[in-house]
């Protein structure tokens, strides 16, 4: 992970800044453990998104807390010569001061010892309860400690607030430096997207193109995929979150690729749906045509101002119309969307926030209201159409077809900015890229 200790530190600024108007206090944010995946070997580590946002440490365990009164505590993994050996280079207690700004650094051991003392006449403490039990039950105790200490004078924190009233709402709105990981893993991206459509070929393995797009995310400098890699041949391609599998890709068939590539903790999250031929067939190609339309007018709706919710209800009537001209809904367009029977082929939602995690940081609703939009905000816009393939009620060239178009967009003070819009999703475009 990257790491600018002006820009954390700023970061820091700006978080104590807020939390000082809400009251003060102190924030304390985990970073990411290391999991083991079997016997004595781990997952790849990836750092909490919060933690790294805030501090850009990049090893596993420990903490940081962010006082109001300008200290910041970060519990660190020590240095060990011999472990090092093992495991690669740690900055240490010293390192944890010295290159990340840290007031105060201590060994990830001595946590549970020192952190009812650091608590203590913290008035308010910043916390996201619930996200990890183990955290949950260490703060429990902490404050058991405290209260059982109330006659020495220990006092613990008197409230509890989500750290995510301050720390999400910063993230939500990107800055420079957020938006040039952002387009560096676009960049990977929209390679790795031609090469699926390259490689996607009759006869050619679900797995084989996922190896395809992953290639590309790690020869073009990313970590790998920001999310778990869908590549859905034939009906598995009316599975929403379904997984690259060992389908065998067959002519006739779309191929669905739903896949982003990750770059210094931040990720893109594309959808693009190919013809396995080259060639979509006429229904197919309708059906796509119906999902890109619904697309770029979603696209065009967002701009300074306007909402999700908008961007969906305007998505899910241009759908809804499509549906009926297909054959898949029959009535008026206004009892469709009335009874939500257009949720049988489109079931999700059409956009979420997109950042450090593919479904990033940020409330979608404020006083019970749709938030509207700002500059600065990057969204996805993903429209789909799923038919399944047992779906006797469809027309019989429908079933078994799923499309999904999905960009990122920018929100800019003009409007918007579709970062994904080098990779092709005209159909014309799309067919070319399968040339083989």
């Amino acid at each position: 992970m990257a790491s600018d200790p002006t820009i954390h530190a700023a970061r820091r600024a700006e978080i104590v800044a807020r939390m000082k108007k809400a009251g003060g206090g102190v924030m304390l944010l985990p970073a990411a453990e290391e999991r083991i995946r079997n016997a004595d070997n781990e997952y790849a580590f990836r750092q909490d998104s919060d933690f790294a946002y805030a501090t850009g440490f990049g090893e596993p365990g420990g903490c940081a807390l962010l006082f109001t009164d300008g200290r910041y505590v970060l519990f660190v993994p020590p240095k060990d010569p011999e472990r090092e050996i093992w495991t690669g280079w740690r900055a240490g207690v010293e390192g944890a001061k010295e290159i990340h700004g840290a007031t105060e650094a201590y060994p990830v051991a001595e946590l549970e010892s020192k952190l009812a003392g650091l608590l203590d006449k913290a008035g308010s403490l910043w916390f996201q309860l619930g996200r990890d039990a183990a955290w949950d039950a260490r703060l429990g105790r902490a404050m058991c400690d405290l209260r059982g200490r109330s006659r020495s004078g220990a006092v613990p924190p008197q409230s509890i607030f989500d750290s995510g009233l301050v720390l999400h709402e910063m993230r939500l709105c990107k800055a420079p430096e957020e938006l040039a990981a952002l387009r560096k893993a676009v960049e990977i991206t929209a390679e790795a997207h031609l090469a699926a459509m390259r490689h996607g070929r009759a006869g050619t393995r679900e797995h084989q193109v996922q190896a395809e797009i992953e290639y590309a995310f790690r020869r073009r400098g990313g970590s790998g995929p920001g999310y778990g890699t869908i590549v859905a041949a034939g009906p598995n391609s009316t599975v929403l979150h379904y997984r690259a599998g060992d389908a065998v890709l067959e002519e006739g068939q779309v191929c669905l690729v739903d896949a982003g590539g990750e770059y210094d903790l931040y990720t893109a999250d594309v959808t693009r749906t190919f013809p396995v031929s080259g060639r979509f067939t006429k229904e197919q190609r309708a059906a796509y045509e119906l999902v890109l339309s619904a697309q770029l007018a979603g696209i065009d709706a967002v701009k300074p101002g306007a909402t999700i919710d908008g961007v969906h209800d305007l998505v899910v009537r241009r759908l809804t119309e499509g549906m009926i001209a297909l054959g898949l809904l029959q009535g008026s367009v206004e009892e469709r969307v009335a009874d939500k029977s257009y949720r049988k082929y489109y079931m999700h939602r059409t956009g979420h926030w997109l950042g450090m995690d593919v479904h990033d940081a940020g409330a979608y609703h404020v006083g019970g209201a749709s938030r509207a939009l700002e500059p600065g905000m990057v969204l996805t816009v993903e429209p789909g159409l799923y038919v399944a393939a047992g779906d006797q009620a469809a027309p019989e060239a429908l079933r078994g077809v799923g499309i999904r178009i999905e960009d990122d967009i920018l929100v800019t003070k003009e409007g918007r900015l579709d970062l994904t819009a080098a990779i092709p999703k005209e159909p014309a475009a799309v067919e070319a890229a399968c040339s083989r």
